[in-house]
């Protein structure tokens, strides 16, 4: 995801003193602070209080409603060009239910339900051209459960098979971009069957691809408040990250580990926290592109 990865981090964490608190837009009044400190009701946030940032002073960057200074309801989140970032739905100040993100462009980026700290029930992750990505489904634990589909950005499926309790179940199949069959392998406990695998090849040529991914493949960066372990932490200037690194943030929480070409996040785990520092989703990325969740160590 370019996704909920950059999202839980940056959508709760814009804040504002206490002498920014009360602000009147025509005949409401915004942003307020309560006698306690806390804030209530109806928020905007706009570019004047991100300054150094893409967004110009009167732009909107977020708005929804706090309840004893936690996000409570729909939280809308802008880019820079004024398209809608996310909308996503707060309870007792974090995600919990329908969220939904957008590519810069407009185009739908992900969507699902989130869920104590995890996707459940169904979820696609889109390509920037419109095109499902992944399809999946997830039990109420957070692990895939039935049927998962992956697709080409060009419509055509790619995978397809069943999922038990977050692993690989049964029959599943592989397709050419082409839409001919390419592979049938079977699976138990998440294991394949070596003796099963049969493989196809496709009844026409197709162009060979590059192994680099895709433009509009979700691409995952170094964020300007990250910074490597002290072994990759020599000389100054910017940096440029190649190979394996384990990345921290401004708390010295681990926030990624893999490795990177060029400062783009290829393969490994992406932990995500709120704003409060508390864990709630580590990502896997295969190839420089999302590939799915694992479990969030309690």
């Amino acid at each position: 995801m370019k996704k909920l990865l950059y999202i839980l981090i940056t959508v709760c964490g814009v804040g504002f003193a206490q002498s920014q608190s009360s602000e009147v837009f025509g005949k409401d009044t915004i942003n307020k602070i309560d006698v306690d400190g806390k804030k209530q009701g109806k928020w905007i946030l706009m570019g004047k209080h991100k300054p150094g940032t893409c967004y110009q002073p009167d732009q909107k960057v977020e708005e929804g409603k706090y309840q004893d200074n936690r996000k409570t309801g729909i939280w809308v989140e802008y880019f820079c060009n004024g398209n809608m970032k996310n909308k996503l739905t707060f309870v007792m100040g974090r995600p919990d239910g329908y969220a939904i993100m957008y590519h810069e462009n407009g185009k739908i980026s992900e969507e699902g339900n989130w869920k104590n700290q995890r996707w459940v029930g169904n979820y696609k992750l889109y390509y920037e051209n419109g095109q499902v990505q992944h399809e999946f489904v997830f039990n109420n634990t957070g692990k895939r459960e039935g049927a998962q589909k992956y697709y080409y950005d060009n419509g055509q499926i790619a995978i397809e098979g069943n999922f038990q309790n977050g692993k690989e179940s049964g029959l599943f199949k592989e397709f050419h971009e082409n839409g001919d069959p390419k592979a049938e392998k079977n699976f138990a406990d998440g294991n394949v069957d070596v003796a099963s695998i049969k493989e196809f090849a496709p009844k026409k040529p197709i162009a060979k691809k590059s192994d680099v991914p895709a433009d509009n493949a979700p691409k995952i960066t170094v964020t300007k408040d990250e910074a490597p372990n002290e072994a990759a932490k020599k000389g100054t200037g910017p940096m440029v990250l190649n190979g394996q690194h384990t990345l921290y943030n401004k708390n010295k929480q681990i926030t990624k580990d893999g490795k990177f070409e060029n400062n783009r996040f290829m393969e490994g785990k992406a932990y995500i926290y709120d704003d409060n520092g508390i864990l709630t989703r580590v990502a896997v990325y295969k190839n420089g592109v999302y590939v799915g969740d694992t479990q969030v160590e309690n």
